[in-house]
């Protein structure tokens, strides 16, 4: 919540002894007050236009009409505070959120500059209505368009840590625990959050977009979000479910030749997309892979992530398989990379892609 207008909120001690308070006393004589202990009523302080009202109660004397006017000037202070909060809570409300590194993450409910660190992470905070809130960028975080107006902060595994504090963020979202280590003492030492949401399959994602819509206080939008892509993806398995499994390499590049392992993100859309990826069972996320393996794989269909934001690079089957019953039987499909290796809201098209390329006769209808 915002603060009712003060800087910070140890600045609210020192208002109240700036402030000469003017009050109408329930006798319905004017009195100035020094100190707000000297003018309370019923120990009730209330912000009105930016000015302290404080009522005093007269003993020596009493009318029902004063009263009144003094009860109206209270309900009217009451109705201009923020609703249903004190003043003091809304200074420090916060709440806590728990990470994919397991830390729960204490952040303030109002959060209103935030700066990522992965380009999946800028399209969430888009897709969830948060775009205004973004400050701060990599390089890499090209989608959506609009996310371009953010200040760079340099390069997913290079941030420029003096950049990100000069941004004064209020959290930082990073994609990989394996970052928490290089600047979290030091940006929390700024009292700026760190958050990271690492997502490994489709699920992962679904749960990146939930808390990031939670942390900008958009998660109904998030939620709704969630809801039409999971939609989405029960279509696409629903279509591709009595269908014969197609076996697929993914080559993530072709020299040197790397592809995906049991912990790469694409392996989950593979599945979902009815096949099975040679390289499933391969330790690690993108491990390096020999030509003789691949060889050896003899997939039956051969996946090119190009076309997005590699442009024309990995647009050519490596050596090793090109004698592979994928080339020889011209199963070789391109799909836009950004679809298939940013764990956010497009890896559904990079889902039904794939689908439709391995399973064209399922989405004929």
């Amino acid at each position: 919540m915002r603060n009712a207008g003060f800087s910070e909120p140890g600045d609210l001690p020192g208002r109240f002894a700036a402030f000469s308070t003017l009050a109408q006393g329930c006798s319905g004589r004017q009195r100035i007050f020094s100190s707000p202990a000297d003018a309370c009523f019923l120990c009730r302080k209330q912000e009105v236009s930016g000015t302290f009202l404080f009522f005093h109660a007269q003993t020596t004397s009493f009318s029902w009409p004063a009263l009144v006017a003094c009860l109206i000037l209270i309900f009217n202070g009451l109705a201009c505070t923020a609703p249903h909060q004190p003043l003091s809570e809304n200074l420090t409300a916060s709440h806590v959120i728990s990470d994919d590194a397991g830390r729960n993450v204490t952040l303030p409910l109002q959060v209103d500059r935030v700066i990522s660190l992965a380009p999946n992470l800028t399209e969430i905070v888009f897709a969830v209505g948060g775009g205004d809130r973004l400050v701060g960028r990599t390089s890499y975080c090209d989608y959506p368009t609009e996310a371009k107006a953010a200040a760079e902060v340099g390069d997913t595994l290079q941030p420029s840590l003096e950049r990100i504090i000069s941004l004064k963020p209020q959290v930082v979202l990073i994609s990989t625990a394996s970052q928490l280590e290089v600047f979290t003492q030091q940006l929390q030492n700024q009292n700026i959050a760190v958050f990271v949401t690492d997502p490994h399959d489709l699920d992962g994602v679904f749960r990146s977009i939930d808390q990031v819509g939670r942390i900008l206080g958009h998660g109904e939008q998030a939620n709704l979000l969630v809801q039409k892509l999971r939609q989405r993806t029960i279509a696409v398995e629903e279509a591709v479910n009595q269908k014969q499994p197609v076996r697929v390499f993914y080559q993530l590049s072709a020299e040197p030749l790397y592809t995906a392992g049991h912990d790469a993100f694409v392996t989950d859309l593979i599945r979902r997309a009815g096949a099975i990826s040679v390289t499933s069972d391969v330790p690690g996320a993108w491990p390096k892979y020999s030509n003789e393996s691949a060889l050896a794989a003899r997939p039956e269909a051969i996946i090119l992530p190009t076309g997005g934001s590699m442009g024309a690079g990995n647009s050519t089957v490596t050596e090793a398989l090109r004698r592979s019953p994928a080339v020889l039987e011209g199963r070789v499909y391109k799909i836009n990379d950004d679809h298939l290796v940013r764990p956010g809201p497009r890896a559904v098209d990079g889902l039904e892609a794939m689908a439709r390329a391995l399973h064209p006769e399922a989405f004929k209808q």
